[in-house]
């Protein structure tokens, strides 16, 4: 009798740990979508006269900073332990590679609009979640089944069907030919596309490699990350012909509310590629797609299309097929 209570508890508790786990992942999943989805929105709420004041590189530096000093806080509050740690060159340079990966994929994205409109970009772009699949079913060695490279598939049609969506009406493309919605691509763009689509999966994958592979805690594996994000970024800032303004220039208290979503989230997207993996990432952008067409409805007044529909179906299939739930 006694051997059963304890049976009885013992699973009790183990359900009550699971649900916990459950409800944790939940919240920081939703939270992710939640603040991904209000980017853009927040970029258009810092426009003056339809531009971007301040610079969009100075902004970059200040929240891979706020991400730094993040974590060098909860470093000394939670990982204490690890201070005493023998950390060698080997374990910090691997952390420079994804700064340098990011760099090189944000100067493609400026050399790229050259070779192509702005709309190509963001319906080809959605290729990042093949690269990303692929690089990370390789390198990480997780081969996936049919049913989850259809879900994925499902991911890239809800990119494109979001970019259409935000095109405008049929009537507005025939009658106003609205500038930027008429496609074009030079074959060296789309080789360029595709070289960005690959750099951005491989700098994914590979952040998601180092972060599983070294047996050292996540807040001091955030902290060489972000590190080299604060001199890279740096670099490119100085680099960059925004710094002939100053750094804070047109900055404003919505600036502020950037820097501060934004470190989060990409404390928030460490976790989940420590502990989940990049597919759960490409699953939390594609659903915050859905969250920035409710937000741009609530704070511009802009009109859900039907595409909207189909991509909330898509989405819903996406995970019914790859999560079985």
């Amino acid at each position: 009798m006694q051997k059963i209570m304890e049976y009885h508890w013992t699973t009790k508790l183990r359900l009550l740990v699971f649900s916990s786990h459950i409800v944790h992942w939940g919240l920081l999943l939703t939270l992710s979508v939640l603040i991904y989805g209000s980017h853009a929105p927040l970029i258009t709420l810092c426009k003056v006269d339809k531009k971007i004041p301040f610079s969009s590189s100075s902004c970059v530096v200040l929240i891979e900073l706020a991400k730094f000093i993040v974590s060098l806080g909860l470093l000394f509050l939670r990982d204490r332990h690890s201070l005493h740690i023998a950390v060698s060159w080997k374990h910090v340079v691997p952390y420079a590679v994804p700064a340098l990966l990011y760099a090189v994929n944000n100067n493609l994205v400026v050399f790229m609009q050259v070779h192509m409109d702005p709309s190509t970009f963001q319906v080809l772009s959605n290729l990042k979640i093949a690269s990303t699949a692929l690089l990370y079913s390789a390198a990480l060695r997780k081969r996936l089944n049919r049913r989850q490279w259809l879900s994925l598939a499902l991911l890239m049609a809800t990119g494109i069907c979001h970019t259409y969506s935000s095109m405008g009406t049929p009537k507005q493309k025939v009658d106003e030919a609205i500038p930027g919605t008429q496609f074009h691509i030079t074959a060296l763009g789309l080789l360029l596309l595709l070289v960005y689509c690959i750099v951005s999966g491989l700098a994914a994958v590979y952040t998601e490699l180092i972060l599983k592979t070294q047996r050292l805690p996540l807040n001091l594996q955030n902290l060489f990350l972000y590190f080299f994000g604060i001199v890279v970024n740096s670099g490119a800032h100085l680099a960059s012909a925004e710094v002939s303004s100053g750094f804070f220039d047109g900055y404003s208290w919505w600036v502020g509310v950037i820097v501060v979503t934004q470190a989060l989230n990409g404390l928030l997207m460490s976790v989940v590629m420590k502990h989940s993996s990049n597919i759960t990432r490409l699953f939390v952008i594609s659903c915050s797609m859905l969250v920035n067409a409710v937000y741009s409805v609530a704070l511009f007044n802009l009109q859900l299309t039907p595409l909207f529909f189909v991509s909330v179906f898509f989405i819903a299939m996406a995970i019914h097929l790859y999560y079985h739930v």
